[in-house]
């Protein structure tokens, strides 16, 4: 009973674990970068999740990228 349990939980662990390194981590890292999420989700999940992480990081930021939440309230 108690092995069936452990089981159970180190399987939800694992794919708790799959999800975030293969959806939420490159999707949060895309965002940040102005960068479509989607499109680097679908990177991460066909190639590997370390190399859309890597690109994502050496890439950096979109250029000209417009910020305006942040720059409204500056004048």
């Amino acid at each position: 009973m108690i092995e069936a349990l452990f089981a159970l939980l180190l399987g939800l662990a694992a794919l708790y674990f799959g999800l975030w390194i293969f959806i939420l981590l490159p999707a949060d890292m895309a965002k940040a970068r102005g960068r479509s999420a989607f499109g680097w989700v679908l990177v991460s999940i066909f190639f590997s999740p370390i190399l859309a992480c890597l690109l994502l990081w050496l890439l950096g930021d979109v250029p000209n990228r417009e910020i305006t939440a942040d720059n409204d309230n500056t004048s």
